[in-house]
């Protein structure tokens, strides 16, 4: 299997969202910690701003004012697996 990759997310509410993997998981996070945690974060605070995410070109979960997340990060906390079992699976 390729790198794990973002097919599909989705706003929930508040700085929760929905996603679908290549592996065809989905599950949902809350990124609430991270959100407040990073200084690049910090216009996301908002949960207005942080619902306008996009996928960019890799695709990961970004957002305009630079702030993004990593699929295999993302994948960790959605599923409570690493990438790496799901590229052995």
């Amino acid at each position: 299997m390729d790198c794990i990759s973002i097919k599909e997310a989705r706003y929930i509410n508040g700085y929760r969202v929905w996603l679908k993997f290549n592996t065809n998981e989905t599950g949902e996070v809350d990124l609430r910690d991270l959100i407040f945690s990073h200084r690049a974060a910090e216009p996301l605070r908002n949960p207005v701003e942080f619902a306008k995410f996009h996928l960019d070109s890799w695709p990961t979960l970004a957002w305009d004012c630079g702030y993004d997340l990593d699929p295999e990060s993302l994948y960790a906390r959605a599923t409570d697996k690493q990438a790496i079992e799901a590229q052995s699976a």
